[in-house]
């Protein structure tokens, strides 16, 4: 075997998918096409879920100074999202390529081994192992991993090879996207409804300015290379009456609004994550942030199979629980391109959702599915109402080294927060204190308001989410820790 896991695709879901896999304990060979990061933007921000994502390994501060917002959209209708208590506020001008090099930086120093210029040619499951031809700078080769997982875009090399079905609806229109520098235009965050299509404008740092043009009426096009500057600003100028043309781009693109998902996630020894698995209208920056989180879903279990720690079946759960996520995804999507990007007959509906965003639950439910807050995975059916979700920020005291529940989770391991001093209890965890950390510490200030009130114990599976909590949970500890990490030892 080359690796143990080899990850096609060295964008964000890729590197954030190797990072996982290193904290695991599982060697990862990382192929990627192009020969060095793009500099390109697409993705623009993180929303509340993938801040707590990036807190709970630490990688927040690698970031910098963020600048985050509590305001949002839905379908280009103004949103509050600081309905949502306790929650991270929003990330706004990251650019997706710091994201890049941040997770590459953080992958390759947990010693995940990036090959640029690697292009997947074939792919054949062995049953008992990958095969994968690879084109690199020696020439053609084969590589050979006990798993491999597909990261690399919505045009995935590994899905077609490996036949995954991607059914869907294809684009109806073109649209561009585009980062310039030279021009001053007032801010539309949100986008602005125009007679002949939206137009999104977005300050970024160093003085280059992000684009968005929607002309209806454009027929969709594959095109083998970017548009060129001149195409956006003549759409720019039919539709807001200005010209731009004098602006210098940084870089251009554009895309489309087909909306597919994978049949499955999983076939086998292959394994979709990202827009490999899912494709849709960008609409809110909901893309590269679903795929960050597939990843952290996906990692630990792939490395508890790997090493040995956990049965193949652990895998499955990876669909289970991604797949109705990635659905709910495009649903909100074709939504919220409805209302954007239709013309005057849409207006009506717009209105109608406006009124409705006023009332508190009604926003409340718009941002929590937008930001990816809502996300509760169907565990154990018991009545706590964390199981399932994931694990929210709760100060301890008690510990002499962890102070939160955030900080508890940096290793990616299991972890038992015994909150009444159980000494059973964690008797009982113990034959699996080789995947799960047990704190017994105390909540520090009151529980009376929050989901904690009267929980004894909750259980931590390494991506954040409760797999367990006393009192409220069906089943005892012991069953719970077999399911989420294997056998006792």
């Amino acid at each position: 075997m080359d690796a143990a896991v080899m990850v096609v695709g060295a964008g964000p879901a890729g590197m954030m998918l190797a990072g996982e896999l290193r904290l695991a304990g599982v060697d990862v060979i990382v192929l990627e096409r192009l020969a060095a990061r793009t500099g390109e933007s697409r993705g623009l921000g993180f929303t509340a879920r993938t801040m707590e994502v990036f807190d709970q390994r630490g990688l927040l501060s690698r970031f910098g100074d963020i600048e985050t917002s509590n305001m949002g959209h839905f379908g280009g209708l103004p949103v509050d999202f600081g309905v949502l208590e306790g929650a991270h506020q929003a990330a706004k001008t990251v650019p997706q390529s710091a994201t890049e090099t941040v997770l590459e930086e953080w992958a390759t120093g947990l010693g995940a081994d990036i090959r640029r210029s690697h292009e997947v040619l074939s792919v054949a499951d062995k049953e008992d192992s990958v095969e994968v031809e690879v084109r690199g700078p020696s020439g053609v080769h084969t590589l050979r991993a006990e798993y491999l997982v597909g990261c690399d875009g919505g045009r995935s090399t590994v899905r077609k090879a490996a036949g995954f079905d991607f059914p869907g609806t294809a684009s109806t229109m073109e649209m561009f996207l585009a980062d310039v520098t030279g021009i001053t235009l007032e801010p539309r965050m949100i986008g602005e409804t125009l007679p002949g299509g939206m137009v999104m404008v977005g300050p970024l740092p160093g003085g280059v300015t992000r684009l968005i043009v929607c002309e209806r009426g454009t027929p969709p096009q594959r095109r083998e290379t970017p548009p060129t500057w001149r195409e956006v600003a003549d759409a720019w100028q039919r539709l807001t009456g200005d010209d731009i043309s004098h602006a210098t781009p940084v870089w251009v693109s554009s895309f489309g609004d087909a909306t597919r998902q994978v049949t499955e996630y999983r076939r086998g020894r292959v394994l979709l994550a990202g827009d490999a698995a899912h494709i849709h209208l960008p609409a809110g920056g909901q893309g590269m942030n679903t795929s960050i989180q597939d990843a952290v879903n996906l990692g630990w279990k792939l490395g508890a199979v790997v090493r040995g720690r956990a049965p193949e079946s652990l895998l499955d759960t990876y669909h289970d629980e991604r797949h109705p996520v990635g659905k709910r995804l495009l649903m909100n999507t074709r939504a919220q391109g409805l209302l954007f990007l239709s013309g005057p007959e849409m207006q009506p509906l717009r209105d109608v959702v406006s009124e409705l965003i006023a009332y508190e639950d009604v926003s409340r439910h718009f941002a929590a599915m937008v930001s990816g807050l809502e996300i509760r995975y169907d565990l154990d059916g018991g009545s706590h109402p964390l199981l399932g979700r994931r694990m929210p920020h709760l100060a301890l005291s008690g510990h002499r080294l962890v102070s939160d529940s955030t900080r508890a989770l940096h290793a990616a391991r299991g972890v038992l927060f015994d909150l009444a001093d159980n000494a059973e209890l964690r008797r009982r965890a113990a034959p699996w204190q080789d995947r799960v950390d047990v704190i017994t510490a105390a909540p520090s200030g009151p529980t009376d308001a929050s989901p904690f009130r009267g929980t004894s114990a909750v259980l931590t599976r390494p991506d954040g989410h409760v797999a367990w909590a006393a009192p409220g949970s069906h089943g005892d500890l012991p069953m719970a820790l077999e399911r989420w990490f294997g056998p006792a030892r």
